[in-house]
């Protein structure tokens, strides 16, 4: 593809519209999402996911679309679309799946087709390419081309953004491998890796975040562990963390749309070819029971029935992003001990928090107070700088600080009130 290649990126969410964005910088580009209110939103200059600012989203040559006629004749197709699990976290590949069928229905003959989704090894090749093939009737390696670059947005980091970050590429074939360098090296200043293939590159995500799924699982194992003998796993990993080669990960709740689902497909995967994942699985189990375990916690030090304010609901701090959030075990755990618990997040959508979850958010802190505990879930930027008097305010005398994130580690804290950490 020697011309100017037009491009279409398939899915405006945390992964889609920077990438989008990044890519009309150097290429015609089209931005396609199935939500109408969500491009109508985003042709206002919003971009409810904080990803995009108002200013880089209104100058930016993207033309932003709910229509897909309007991709027809694009050359190259960025798929971003999420892959979550079902109830009993087996992976739903139904949104790619229905990608496919929207780009299998208006790509042409040379048209280049990449996945950034993050899947199991085999997918984009075994499953996406026959489904496109069937919608198209064009013929997989002859007519169209594969290629796949996995996604490495981590929401609300400034510093690892899609233009800065090194890309993984693949292609079907050594030409559409070059034309993914051409055009992925064009976006970002950190190069891009050429993986051997474009099951190579699919594993190669799918490890990167089951990696630190279980290295938080040895965390909150342990944590769990000096919780019985008294000691703060923070004191410990401040003391480890001295060792040059120590990796210094940190406890808590494992939620999100990465780190907290995708290793279920590489479980799934081992399963389809006669393994069974053991260290997988035993770190989801881990890290799946640390909001019950945390609920568990906190209501013991309390006196029956109590008020509980939650602070934080979103999967990490500073972020709206409310995915697969395990905050809500910790809050469905306290009241299922009998616990009255209220929610405040300064980030969350109150709809979405709705929709969600069916949690209805304090819209301010203002006039609270005569809570029984007061629970620091999320590190908020609002959150960490509380000041003795917040608690003051919003906890009765002799009241419970619960700082699930080491929120407070450092400040000095009311002499009246009890602190529990992990």
């Amino acid at each position: 593809m020697n011309k100017t290649p037009k491009i279409a990126v398939i899915g405006l969410g945390y992964v889609g519209l920077p990438l989008a964005v990044g890519i009309a910088r150097h290429f015609p580009t089209v931005g396609f999402d199935i939500s109408e209110p969500r491009v109508a939103e985003l042709h206002q200059g919003f971009d409810r996911t904080g990803e995009v600012d108002r200013a880089n989203l209104r100058a930016s040559t993207i033309k932003l679309t709910a229509k897909l006629a309007d991709i027809k004749g694009c050359d190259v197709f960025i798929v971003t679309v999420p892959t979550p699990v079902t109830d009993d976290n087996r992976p739903d590949l139904g949104p790619v799946m229905s990608a496919c069928r929207s780009v299998g229905g208006v790509m042409a003959k040379g048209a280049v087709v990449v996945f950034e989704s993050t899947v199991y090894p085999g997918v984009t090749e075994d499953i996406c390419g026959p489904e496109l093939e069937r919608v198209s009737g064009l013929k997989c390696g002859i007519d169209f081309f594969l290629g796949y670059s996995p996604e490495r947005i981590n929401p609300g980091d400034r510093e690892h953004t899609v233009d800065r970050i090194t890309k993984v590429i693949a292609g079907q074939n050594p030409d559409i491998t070059e034309l993914l360098a051409r055009i992925y090296g064009a976006v970002t200043s950190g190069g891009v890796f050429r993986a051997a293939s474009i099951r190579v590159a699919e594993a190669a995500k799918v490890i990167e975040n089951a990696q630190r799924d279980i290295n938080i699982a040895f965390i909150n194992e342990i944590t769990q562990i000096f919780q019985k003998l008294d000691i703060s796993v923070y004191d410990v990993l401040d003391a480890s963390a001295t060792k040059w080669n120590f990796l210094n990960f940190k406890p808590g709740l494992v939620g999100g749309h990465c780190i907290g689902v995708d290793p279920f497909y590489l479980a799934q995967c081992a399963i389809d070819n006669g393994h069974h994942p053991e260290v997988i699985l035993a770190g989801r189990r881990i890290n799946d029971g640390m909001g019950p375990w945390i609920a568990e916690m906190i209501s013991g030090l309390l006196a029956g029935p109590s008020r509980v304010l939650m602070l934080g609901l979103t999967f990490k701090e500073n972020v709206p992003d409310l995915r697969n959030s395990k905050v809500i075990d910790v809050i469905r755990g306290l009241r299922a001990k009998g616990h009255v618990v209220d929610v405040h997040d300064p980030y969350a959508d109150p709809q979405e928090a709705k929709h969600e979850y069916d949690e209805t958010l304090i819209p301010s802190l203002d006039g609270l107070s005569g809570y029984d505990c007061v629970v620091g879930a999320v590190p908020h930027a609002p959150y960490c700088a509380f000041t003795p008097e917040n608690f003051d305010v919003l906890l009765k005398q002799g009241g419970l600080i619960a700082d699930v994130k080491a929120l407070w580690r450092s400040k000095e804290l009311p002499a009246a009130m009890r602190l529990w950490r992990l």
